[in-house]
């Protein structure tokens, strides 16, 4: 089968089609045909081999996938063949609280990732994708819808009437913006481009800033929360952005750390989180319970995911050179068979 390798830390170049032979199920364990693959900005971070100190080569990357099951092992009852399944982002982080052991089960980061014609997965990481999505949808979930879910949901507790803050438009930002819109919120979204903005409005944005015209941005928020600020920021900025956050949330709100799209490494004023009485929470992904729940929502609300592109498995290389480029709206996908 073929199947993309990391042969090392030297970035999107590392990145080569290569033959392995097909994997088996063995007990317990279910071999998926993989339909669709989809990027995240960590993937480039795991192209440059700065992710961790986990990480061995050669690796097959990517945490997000979609497929179809074309066997199983013995003992598997979650899943059978002909079932559509994407994997989780942890394989074994099932329920209950991150700890040391589950990151260490991470999709083309501490284990062989999703970029493959064939992967075998454990029956426990795997869930079924919602039947109203292509495999090409189904295969954004897994890390960005997720993220989005557990910050907003599972931990943010989003009520109708509050006020979200999403920064930029990527797959994070325009997840959260979908779960935000059915869950009755007002969501303020930034952009450097106006026909970015246009599209947010399109999906139900409710205010949008160009934050190259408005390089005070946190003011404009202020500003457009009655000044109080929001209650909820989507921060995946990181350094470069988290002190503007900390200005833009409101007394006692809430700001989710989840990227690092602005760098790493910057010192942060904590004075703001102590004088504001806020809570900063890490958000690493999610549960497959988690996961599982946000999809009950996807289908009852029948949302479908903003897909900006879809590259041919021959072109893995230009999808990871297009996402590095930040012109993307939404996701990027690797369609890798029909």
């Amino acid at each position: 089968m073929k199947v993309y390798e990391l042969q090392s830390k030297a970035g999107i170049d590392a990145l080569k089609l290569v033959e392995r032979p097909e994997p088996r199920p063995e007990s317990g364990q279910v071999l998926v045909r993989v339909k669709a693959t989809s990027l995240n900005y960590r993937d480039l971070i795991v192209a440059e081999g700065s992710y961790g100190s986990g990480q061995k080569y050669p690796l097959i990357p990517m945490s997000d996938g979609a497929g179809e099951v074309v066997a199983v092992g013995e003992g598997v009852t979650r899943v059978k063949v002909g079932d559509r399944v994407a994997g989780i982002f942890f394989q074994a982080w099932i329920d209950g609280q991150l700890n040391r052991e589950k990151m260490k089960s991470d999709l083309g980061g501490g284990i062989d990732g999703m970029l493959a014609e064939y992967v075998v997965l454990h029956q426990d990481g795997l869930v079924i994708i919602p039947d109203h999505l292509s495999y090409e949808e189904g295969a954004t979930l897994p890390c960005a819808a997720v993220t989005a879910w557990h910050a907003l949901v599972t931990k943010g507790n989003i009520g109708a009437g509050e006020t979200i803050l999403l920064l930029g438009t990527g797959g994070v930002s325009i997840f959260a913006l979908q779960f935000a819109k059915i869950h009755g919120a007002r969501v303020i979204i930034t952009s450097s481009s106006d026909e970015k903005l246009a599209r947010a409005k399109e999906l139900g944005a409710d205010e949008t800033i160009n934050y190259k015209i408005n390089p005070d941005w946190e003011k404009k928020v202020y500003e457009l929360s009655d000044r109080t600020g929001a209650d909820h920021v989507v921060e995946v900025g990181g350094a470069g952005t988290l002190p503007k956050s900390l200005q833009a949330v409101r007394i006692a709100g809430r700001v989710s750390l989840i990227g690092v799209l602005s760098g790493r490494g910057a010192q942060v004023d904590p004075l703001p989180i102590l004088f504001k009485s806020l809570t900063v929470q890490g958000i690493y992904v999610g549960s497959r319970k988690m996961f599982e729940a946000m999809n009950q929502t996807i289908s009852q609300h029948q949302i479908k995911p903003v897909i900006d592109r879809v590259f041919p498995f021959s072109e893995a290389q230009a999808a990871y050179r297009y996402l590095q480029s930040g012109s993307h709206f939404g996701k990027v996908v690797i369609q890798v068979s029909s």
